[in-house]
């Protein structure tokens, strides 16, 4: 009986530390970046799919309704709008932060969240609902370097 107890005891402990090591690899792995960083082109290698950031806080996209997160801007997924780094203090898109991890795209109709990753000198973002889930289904966007 104790080896069993011991059995699950050990079980849920592994299952517990794998699941704070995937938000704790998440941490790590996420990348900060300046405005003057973001601003210009963002594409997914061999696909339609863009994203362009300027520096008066709006963007215009290509082919972004592919991302699963911009099916319920509508049928065109979101293609312009304004956006912003996100303040941890305040949760959501403020356009006086001039750097940061997470972004905020919106339009009157939508909201999507952008995670970037990667290293901060050739980072890559992903819209995504879960920044552990990656970006399985597009890819990530990485800046135009045509």
């Amino acid at each position: 009986m104790k080896r069993r107890l011991w059995s699950s005891v050990a079980l849920t402990a592994a299952a517990a530390a794998l699941t704070a090591s995937c938000a704790l690899a998440t941490a790590m792995y996420m990348t900060s970046i300046s405005a003057d960083a973001l601003t210009g082109r963002w594409v997914v290698s061999d696909t339609a799919v863009s994203l362009t950031f300027r520096e008066d806080h709006t963007f215009v996209t290509e082919d972004f309704g592919r991302y699963l997160e911009a099916e319920d801007c509508g049928p065109s997924g979101l293609p312009s709008g304004r956006w912003a780094f996100d303040d941890p203090s305040m949760g959501s898109g403020d356009e006086a932060v001039t750097h940061g991890s997470v972004l905020t795209l919106s339009s009157p109709d939508c909201t999507v969240s952008v995670f970037l990753f990667g290293e901060e000198d050739d980072p890559a973002m992903c819209p995504t609902f879960d920044p552990d889930a990656g970006c399985p289904r597009t890819g990530y966007l990485r800046r135009d370097r045509t």
